[in-house]
């Protein structure tokens, strides 16, 4: 994610399907309400998963974009009940991963799915150095639209749910609207570490 995200309004109701609404703005100029919600998959949304993954793997293979959330292409989602099935893990294993949920943000308004995040519940050594507790992530044609904000606002809400006071993300220094998406969500910036290459922000956000 390249593009600046806008600025949301403070306002926004929460439902108990782990939705919000929300009033976009750019300045003091409203220009449109945002009206999603984290959900489990289930095969209801088949055409819904279907119509995301395949528009977001055809950009990771021509433009070489972000995959994050890993977690949604461990497995192939054409099968979809294995993939519902493998989708989160669990409990910790003796490969060292860690319980995780893995949620689709869902516009009810449009009918689609627009990204999608996986929370881990607790954090490995690997991951306390680079991943944190939230992966996240917008399809290619609906970035740069304030999803990002508004999604780890409600992802913000599922780590309470979990037991868990701070929250740990983690960007690429050049991916700007990552970084962006946190701040807005209350991000601060403890330190950058170098990881194959390239530099990694570590933000922590206070639940």
């Amino acid at each position: 994610m390249t593009e600046l995200f806008r600025s949301l309004d403070a306002s926004c109701t929460y439902g108990k399907k782990m939705g919000t609404e929300m009033n976009l703005t750019i300045g003091s100029e409203r220009v449109s309400t945002m009206n999603i919600e984290l959900i489990k998959l289930t095969t209801e949304y088949r055409e819904q998963l279907f119509e995301m993954l395949t528009e977001w793997k055809n950009d990771i293979i021509e433009n070489h974009t972000d995959m994050s959330p890993w977690k949604i292409w461990v497995n192939d989602f054409h099968n979809l009940e294995y993939y519902i099935e493998n989708l989160d893990t669990k409990e910790k294993d003796e490969n060292g991963w860690v319980p995780d949920t893995t949620l689709f943000c869902f516009d009810k308004d449009r009918n689609i799915f627009v990204g999608a995040v996986n929370i881990r519940h607790v954090l490995n050594d690997a991951l306390l150095k680079t991943g944190g507790h939230i992966g996240d992530g917008i399809r290619p044609s609906e970035r740069g639209k304030g999803y990002a904000t508004a999604m780890i606002s409600l992802a913000l809400d599922e780590c309470k749910k979990f037991g868990i006071k701070r929250v740990l993300m983690t960007c690429n220094k050049n991916n700007i609207g990552s970084a962006k998406s946190i701040i807005n969500n209350g991000g601060i910036l403890e330190n950058e570490i170098e990881i194959d290459g390239h530099i990694e922000q570590r933000y922590w956000i206070q639940l």
